[in-house]
């Protein structure tokens, strides 16, 4: 039987790859963004349906998600649609910060939550959200970006718990650096004259060579369609060879430890 992903955010980078991927691999795929009119690849796809949705706007999560699913079923919801903010905490505007928190945490729960009574009811079902390594784990500049991806994975495992009792899964995962447009229109950010030694020295670890070593989408793209099919209870799916070092450095040193180590290198 042909089965259902829900995707938010496949209008390019990693969600689009995982839109194709899984309609390559049989599955209905219904791809959701908020302006699918821009959107050319996707609608040439059989099996494949572009949705428009905006994250940030409760009421038409909760009517298109309704709607959905009354013609529709749906087995598996990726949440993937979110941006960067990168930044010191003191360069950012108030609606900077709520629009960041808005679209990375809020989105996820409130298209969780739209869904969660259909798994439920039916016993079966598997929510994949993407968060980051920067979910795992802080790093300077990347605060209010932290806050809402660490969010999303305590959200995921809170929520895993309550819905095991249901048949229902509930997987992260935490991609590192990827080749996608995360550094180009999907990443927004602040400067602040105080903190320039700070900037510059976080910037050395965003080279070309660095950038050249990240992770395809179509990589990470792959891991949640293991995540969506492996029927495994595995919460944490860590992609990417840099996100699988920091994040063993993080269990290995302990997070204490971790922050230990990195801390010396943004005191000037």
């Amino acid at each position: 039987m042909q089965k259902t992903i829900f995707i938010t955010g496949a209008s390019s980078g990693l969600g689009k790859a995982a839109a194709k991927l899984f309609q390559a691999s049989g599955w209905k795929v219904i791809a959701t963004m908020r302006k699918p009119e821009q959107e050319n690849d996707l609608k040439e796809l059989p099996n494949v349906t572009v949705v428009q949705l905006d994250v940030t706007d409760t009421e038409e999560i909760k009517n298109t998600i309704s709607n959905i699913l009354k013609s529709d079923s749906v087995d598996v919801v990726l949440n993937n649609a979110g941006y960067g903010l990168i930044g010191p905490l003191e360069a950012f505007t108030d609606e900077q910060i709520q629009t960041q928190v808005q679209t990375n945490l809020f989105g996820v729960i409130n298209v969780t939550r739209a869904f969660v009574s259909y798994f439920r009811e039916r016993k079966s079902g598997t929510f994949i959200n993407i968060t980051s390594t920067f979910g795992l784990l802080g790093y300077p500049t990347c605060s209010i970006y932290n806050a809402a991806k660490f969010a999303v994975d305590g959200f995921s495992e809170g929520l895993a718990y309550e819905l095991a009792q249901f048949g229902v899964k509930v997987k992260v995962v935490a991609p590192g650096g990827m080749h996608t447009d995360f550094a180009g229109r999907s990443l927004q950010g602040g400067m602040h004259e105080a903190y320039g030694q700070l900037v510059a020295k976080v910037s050395e670890g965003y080279s070309d060579e660095q950038v050249a070593s990240y992770t395809k989408a179509e990589d990470v793209a792959k891991i949640i369609y293991d995540a969506a099919t492996d029927d495994k209870e595995q919460l944490r799916y860590i992609a990417g060879n840099d996100a699988v070092e920091l994040y063993k450095e993080r269990l290995e040193l302990s997070p204490e430890g971790q922050f230990e180590k990195i801390r010396p290198q943004f005191i000037f």
